[in-house]
């Protein structure tokens, strides 16, 4: 009995840390490293996320930037799909801290993106149907509004009525709800812009922006 339970901690330790760990690799400061485009910590918004690696000019970057920032939300979410055979608490678990790994990445001290791009692999592997209607959810209102902010707030507030209408388990729908209270404080300072009628469309960018001075090196 005592075996099982060892086993099990050390399954969530593993699932939740690892989650963790995955998520706050910065793919956006990597890529745009490697990719010959400087710190993107020092350009536009200074946000690490693809919409601003796109700010520097380079859509390859940018798309690197996405997938990663996708990918690695997938990979922890498979891991505890993998290693607990499927248990929905733990999955959430794992797909949580790959979320608040983005947020708030160890690498950086810290200081990570809004974490759209990893709140859609997240939802897609750990519950497609929702990951499905917030991705047309955020296409639509793209298309409609062209701002990348208000597409993304809308996907993420309809994310746990979504999880009910396709009958999720309830940790799914906890972690829904977890990711888009987070993305709402994240995308404040685009909450306070939308408002104004101030936030910039998608392949404009922002008038007068100054990014943060930043020191040292991740």
């Amino acid at each position: 009995m005592q075996d099982l339970a060892a086993a099990t901690y050390l399954t969530l330790a593993i699932t939740v840390v690892g989650g963790y760990l995955l998520g706050s690799i910065p793919f956006g400061l990597i890529a745009t490293r490697l990719g010959g485009a400087g710190d993107i910590r020092q350009i536009g918004s200074g946000n690490i996320g693809a919409t601003n690696v796109l700010r520097s000019g380079r859509k390859d970057l940018a798309a690197i930037t996405l997938l990663g920032d996708a990918g690695k939300g997938v990979v922890a979410v498979l891991l505890a799909r993998f290693l607990t055979h499927g248990n929905p608490a733990v999955i959430a678990l794992a797909g949580g801290a790959a979320f608040l790994g983005h947020l708030f990445p160890v690498w950086l001290k810290f200081k990570g993106g809004k974490g759209v791009a990893t709140f859609y692999g997240v939802l897609l592997s750990a519950c497609w149907p929702v990951g499905v209607l917030a991705a047309i959810t955020w296409l639509a209102m793209a298309a409609v509004f062209r701002i990348s902010s208000l597409a993304a707030l809308t996907a993420a507030v309809l994310a746990a009525p979504f999880a009910l209408a396709t009958d999720q388990p309830y940790p799914m729908l906890g972690l829904a709800l977890f990711m888009a209270v987070l993305i709402f404080i994240r995308h404040r300072e685009n909450i306070a812009r939308l408002l104004k009628g101030q936030e910039p469309r998608i392949g404009k960018k922002k008038d007068a922006e100054v990014p943060p001075p930043v020191t040292g090196t991740p």
